[in-house]
């Protein structure tokens, strides 16, 4: 099997009921209110689904992990300014490879996949949301190239 992180719907809705505009909004607010229906599936399987998720934000946390150097990258938890808890998407190392999840579906996984498999699907999701991003009117390096 493997990992797709897929999402549909992008917008910013609650941007414009605050009366800001994408173009000169802070990121803070672009961020976190940058929102779309996420999935990430492994294979046919659902392992999370949700609706109005911080896309943008999530995007934006994967390029600063992939950046990291391989010895000090460690797991992945998405700490999300618009989620309670941390964990909402994660990415975990185990002896068979690495595997995507969520604390909201905690004992959903996806099979474990090679780290060249992962960083590639990650690197789509990022440049998809990157290219969302920049169509609404936002300017592109608000979630930085890899």
């Amino acid at each position: 099997m493997s990992v797709e992180f897929v999402y549909g719907d992008v917008g910013a809705p609650d941007l414009r009921q605050r009366g800001l505009r994408p173009a000169s909004a802070h990121d803070g607010h672009l961020l976190v209110d940058i929102e779309a229906d996420l999935v990430i599936r492994d294979g046919d399987r659902v392992v999370l689904a949700e609706k109005l998720f911080p896309v943008a934000e999530l995007a934006q946390a994967l390029v600063g992990w992939l950046h990291r150097p391989d010895g000090e990258r460690g797991d992945f938890v998405f700490d999300s300014m618009s989620c309670a808890e941390p964990g909402a998407v994660r990415m975990v190392e185990s002896a068979e490879g690495w595997r995507a999840g969520s604390v909201f579906a905690p004992d959903a996984w996806t099979s474990p996949v090679t780290w060249d498999v992962l960083a590639a699907e990650v690197g789509r999701f990022v440049a998809a949301v990157r290219e969302d991003v920049a169509e609404i009117g936002v300017r592109p390096g608000l979630i930085p190239g890899l």
